[in-house]
């Protein structure tokens, strides 16, 4: 047997599975067309399909080094038990982030009121699924929504993740309705807190990123996505510089590969600051476990080895960089 070296899992804390599917469709001229493709797809997915593919997804990340994942799904009741299952086939632990939708999007997103959502969020975590409230954005809640979804979340001590400041135009969407900024919206609601994990904030400005730092709130970046769609470069040395915890996401999973997530974490932060090794590599890989751990609420979460004996390790003194910084996903036993 080959020699191993284990590890805390890796933790996937923003998946949106069924995108696994658009992956290598190079169409769309920027974000906003890339979502009219995604919507299309959303709308043509049956329980049946949501489930086998998802058991698919699952299994590739648990191949990748992936041993939990917080699926931000926003496809419907039913889908979202056929999300629970495929996560129990493939053997991955699963935290259900479920998105509430207001308005916007399409018909099967939206449920009728912040009460009807929160009724299904029950109707999951009864089931004994580890949950956690997903507003989904700030052009999908209404303020009456994000304030009562903050209330809950606090009083439930449930994970609150949300996306923010992914995009230029939704902040400008935002400033047009509220007069904010999105995570000054997240915290003049009572969205923002400890249990906050923001999604993206590739153009948070200054003062939103001290907003994050003052309640101890973090950012899940995922810039295998991120760069895919043209969003933007994270300010990643902004947000270590605060105290920002950061976890990484496969999001659109145009990619599965966390070593790939955490690389190009730091590589953005070295091209934006014109110098090397800005991140260390026991943060980075404190990125990729414990912080997406802790994102999701979760205490345990199972261990992943690597083959030490891998040819992308051959002759590597720190293994712990030359995995970073020179393996894929298949290094993993």
């Amino acid at each position: 047997m080959a020699e191993t070296l284990s590890l805390p899992g890796f933790v996937n804390a923003h998946s949106h599975a069924f995108q696994r599917a658009l992956r290598g469709r190079t169409e769309g001229g920027d974000f906003w067309a890339w979502r009219d493709a995604m919507l299309e797809l959303a709308g043509s997915l049956s329980v049946e399909q949501v489930r086998s593919g998802y058991v698919q997804v699952y299994r590739e990340m648990v191949d990748a080094g992936y041993t939990a994942v917080g699926e931000f799904h926003y496809l419907g009741l039913g889908e979202a038990h056929a999300a629970v299952e495929a996560a129990a086939e493939a053997g991955i632990e699963l935290v259900l982030l479920l998105a509430a939708y207001g308005r916007g999007g399409i018909d099967r997103f939206r449920q009728d009121s912040v009460a009807d959502y929160l009724s299904q969020l029950e109707a999951v975590r009864e089931t004994g699924v580890r949950v956690g409230l997903a507003p989904h954005s700030m052009r999908a809640c209404p303020r009456d929504w994000l304030e009562e979804l903050g209330r809950y979340a606090a009083a439930e001590s449930l994970p609150l993740h949300v996306h923010a400041d992914e995009q230029p135009r939704e902040i400008e969407e935002c400033l047009a309705e509220h007069g904010l900024r999105p995570v000054e919206l997240l915290a003049e609601t009572g969205c923002l807190g400890p249990h906050t994990t923001v999604v993206h904030a590739t153009h948070a400005d200054a003062r939103e990123l001290d907003l994050l730092a003052e309640v101890s709130a973090r950012v899940c970046v995922c810039p295998t996505t991120e760069a895919n769609l043209g969003d933007g470069f994270a300010p990643v040395q902004e947000l270590c510089e605060r105290g920002i915890g950061i976890c990484i996401g496969s999001d659109s999973n145009v990619r599965i590969d966390p070593l790939e997530e955490l690389r190009e974490l730091e590589g953005i932060a070295r091209r934006r600051a014109g110098k090397r090794n800005v991140v260390s590599v026991s943060s980075l890989l404190c990125f990729g476990s414990d912080e997406g751990a802790a994102a999701l609420g979760l205490e345990r979460w199972p261990d992943v080895e690597v083959n030490l004996e891998h040819q992308s390790l051959t002759g590597v003194e720190d293994v712990h960089g030359g995995l970073v910084f020179g393996c894929a996903a298949d290094v993993f036993a």
